[in-house]
């Protein structure tokens, strides 16, 4: 609807001979006796107009010219807000857009031609998949749907951490379990991977090899079994969910010489001590953002050789840079929170247009059942897994309790509740909708003959003017903005938001409107009006990732 005000608010001030760069918000107003949309932009402009608020706002009125049938009221509230009523004739014809597009219906243009790269999950190998990582899963799959729906060629990837001390430690694991099934005693050191998986995956290679390794010290050979068994797992994992991606950048290439002769991250190293912004002390390499106004500088090779995050991180972004993405989206752990600003500070110093980028923070998950906290730690091995917690509740489930609350706020996955089969469960509550819409189709078939396909019936809708239609016809109309609110904030909570209340408004038209058994034009009317909210459901299911049961 921003759209259909903006050129008309535009020509009025034109037409006023109001010329102004302050740009024109489209709001709704939170109490629709303040209209179903508003406009603030008399107040904007009328301090540079030398002007009364009210009475620029009575000027700007004076100009404004709406298609027939469109506006019901334009009134002035407070200090000078322009309020416009749509006539409920405008409101249900353009629901017979969301009929006419069907599964289309909230696709824009806005990326048509452009590119992105959306990185999510990035697991280290080191472990089966934990809950917390499925929500960060789930979060880049949904944000990747929604800039699909607007037109963006989307690249999704897996930034794959085969390197660094972890994957070692990994290997020493595998290698030291291995020693047991070859009957060994060893003292298994607590900094090491505890998880019967890590047996699991020395049973199997001792099956294969038998005690041919048992004098072998290559730690290399380990890893990569265990890094091949245990992404295998994570793909399977994925799966269950519907994540998918296109690309995974394996993290060693970075260490790799390239065709000059000289690694990825080594000339991250070399550009910005050009730029001045390297410093080596006290055995290391260091990243000088006490430059920047920081307390402290940042390592980037530690003493002992070894890089830390932020270099590689560093590297696989230029990586992204030069394959060439118009938009870059990083789905990242709490845990990124304090390294992620020294990646985009090293980025701005070596010339990168760091506003390209877009950072998606999700906060830590924990479960709880029967009101009791489950605690996580893939290292010691009692880590509470995400294909568990699938195998409980179901992918639906799992995927939607994820991003029912905002990213930025902590997650209590409240297992039992995900369980119900009742409207207390916000997913079983949004199925239910779609599903009664269905029982209702198919009893319109039965008895009255329906035919959902007949668009030239469409026109009925207009006879419908009852509140309890008109706000389900208004709820459906507001679907496109909720998808470009949701890319823009990264935040797929906002449809979820959105489908719940669009549910609610639906089950209260069910409730208030007979359908069946009304004269046949109101009755067909109100059949239309429920296909389009059930097309509205599937459409947001489909970026959801959940699916659209027709019985329950």
């Amino acid at each position: 609807m921003h759209d259909f005000f903006l050129p008309i608010i535009q020509n009025a001030l034109l037409s006023a001979n109001i010329i102004t760069d302050k740009p024109i918000q489209i709001e709704q107003p939170a109490d629709k006796k303040f209209g179903d949309f508003s406009t603030n932009i008399a107040l904007l402009i009328a301090k540079e107009r030398k002007k009364n608020p009210r009475e620029l706002a009575q000027e700007i009125i004076r100009h404004i010219v709406f298609p027939p049938e469109t506006i019901a009221k334009i009134d002035i509230a407070g200090a000078g807000f322009i309020n416009f009523y749509l006539a409920p004739v405008f409101i249900m014809r353009s629901v017979g857009n969301v009929l006419r597009d069907g599964a289309a219906y909230g696709q824009g243009n806005t990326g048509q031609g452009k590119t992105a790269l959306v990185e999510y999950v990035s697991a280290n190998p080191t472990g089966p998949l934990t809950i917390g990582r499925g929500r960060g899963g789930v979060l880049g799959d949904c944000i990747a749907n929604l800039m699909e729906t607007q037109g963006y060629n989307v690249t999704r990837e897996y930034y794959f951490n085969d390197a660094g001390k972890q994957m070692q430690i990994l290997g020493e694991s595998v290698r030291l379990r291995f020693l047991e099934y070859c009957g060994e005693t060893v003292e298994f050191p607590t900094t090491h991977y505890q998880g019967d998986y890590i047996r699991d995956i020395a049973e199997s290679i001792y099956k294969e090899e038998g005690n041919t390794l048992q004098s072998s010290d290559d730690v290399l050979l380990f890893k990569k079994r265990a890094e091949s068994i245990i992404f295998a797992s994570i793909r399977k994992t994925l799966e269950r969910l519907a994540i998918r991606h296109d690309s995974f950048f394996n993290e060693h290439t970075l260490y790799t010489a390239e065709k000059t002769g000289v690694s990825a991250n080594q000339r991250v190293i070399d550009a910005l001590y050009r730029q001045a912004f390297i410093g080596e002390y006290d055995g290391a390499t260091w990243f000088l953002t006490t430059k920047l106004g920081q307390e402290k500088d940042k390592v980037l090779i530690k003493s002992s050789g070894e890089p830390s995050y932020r270099l590689p991180d560093i590297a696989y972004h230029i990586t992204k840079f030069e394959r060439g993405f118009d938009t870059i989206v990083n789905v990242f752990g709490a845990d990124h929170i304090d390294e992620y600003p020294d990646v985009l500070e090293a980025l701005k110093i070596l010339g990168y247009d760091t506003e390209r980028i877009k950072i998606a923070i999700n906060q830590f998950v924990t479960t709880t059942v029967d009101g009791q906290t489950i605690k996580m730690s893939t290292r010691k091995g009692n880590a509470d897994l995400l294909d568990d917690l699938i195998d409980d509740v179901g992918a639906d489930a799992t995927r939607f309790f994820f991003i029912m609350r905002g990213k930025d706020s902590h997650l209590n996955f409240d297992v039992e509740l995900a369980k119900r089969q009742s409207k207390e469960n916000p997913v079983f509550y949004l199925q239910y909708a779609h599903a009664r819409i269905c029982s209702l189709l198919r009893l319109a078939l039965q008895e009255t003959g329906f035919d959902p396909q007949n668009s030239s019936e469409h026109e009925l809708l207009q006879l419908l003017n009852s509140p309890a239609e008109l706000q389900l016809g208004f709820a459906l109309l507001d679907y496109p903005r909720m998808i470009t609110t949701s890319i823009r904030l990264l935040e797929p909570q906002k449809m979820v938001e959105y489908l719940h209340d669009l549910a609610e408004v639906f089950h209260r038209f069910y409730q208030e409107c007979p359908i069946i058994k009304a004269e046949p034009d109101i009755r067909n009317a109100r059949l239309f009006l429920a296909l389009a909210t059930r097309q509205v459901l599937r459409n947001g299911f489909k970026i959801l990732g959940v699916s659209a049961p027709e019985s329950m």
